[in-house]
């Protein structure tokens, strides 16, 4: 789950068990694989397979997948598997709006399955363009917060690098950069010795919805069905909730 409620959804996931780890893998080792096809395998060349790489080696990744996974995207295994690239747009619980991309080699599987766990769980597809106009691709990079590093640490690293702004949300910050600039922030901030948690594209909202707590547990429902799709890679949100709310959420 990505967009502006990733901190509140990622705070939800952290009692989720190991059942999902494999399926977690398997579409970061995608994305490696995408990487490597579109760029080649020299990462100083492919500054989006770094940041694919990076993100897999935050999820404890092996590295011999991570290794295997590079040299098929690159070819050098022989062919490897043609993946689209495919956005759905729809609307779950209460209007809340959503994006859903899909990285797949199968595109009827795909809509089908993205169709009925939307129907299942309180969502439905939207016309293209119906919900995409109230998003903008923006280049984010996702802190932990540590006693460490504060927001004005973050700033400074970064403000010369063509940074837009930096988000506090609790229990991390997002750098928000247009998406020409990612590369130069994310380097910006390793040089100021700052870890990062991920570096990527994503969808941000420009208005967002706060949810009250019903609205946030089924809207959490959908999103984890959807995450259980081998095709679903990203889904983003518009929706917000509040400290009070995610207070509700944490005694579930």
């Amino acid at each position: 789950m990505s967009g502006h409620s990733k901190w509140a959804t990622t705070k939800h996931k952290k009692a989720i068990t190991d059942s999902r780890r494999a399926k977690a893998f398997a579409k970061l080792i995608k994305n490696i694989e995408v990487a490597a096809k579109i760029g080649g395998a020299d990462l100083s060349g492919n500054p989006t397979l770094v940041d694919a790489i990076q993100k897999a080696k935050k999820t404890s990744v092996p590295n011999d997948n991570i290794d295997r996974a590079v040299k098929r995207g690159s070819g050098q295994l022989g062919d490897a598997v043609e993946y689209v690239n495919i956005m759905y747009e729809g609307y779950g619980p209460n209007g809340v709006a959503l994006m859903v991309e899909c990285l797949t080699d199968n595109k009827n599987r795909a809509a089908a399955d993205v169709r009925t766990i939307m129907s299942r769980n309180g969502g439905s597809l939207a016309d293209p363009g119906s919900v995409a106009y109230n998003f903008e691709r923006k280049g984010v990079i996702s802190i932990t917060k540590t006693e460490d590093i504060s927001e004005d640490d973050i700033l400074l690293a970064v403000l010369d690098a063509g940074a837009e702004e930096v988000k506090n949300h609790g229990e991390g910050f997002e750098v928000i950069t247009d998406t020409a600039h990612l590369v130069q922030s994310r380097d910006a901030l390793q040089a100021a010795g700052i870890d990062y948690d991920s570096s990527e594209a994503e969808f941000v909202p420009h208005l967002t919805v706060e949810v009250d707590v019903d609205t946030a547990r089924k809207v959490f429902r959908l999103i984890e069905a959807l995450e259980e799709s081998d095709d679903v890679q990203n889904i983003y949100s518009n929706f917000d909730i509040t400290p009070e709310v995610q207070a509700e959420l944490d005694e579930d």
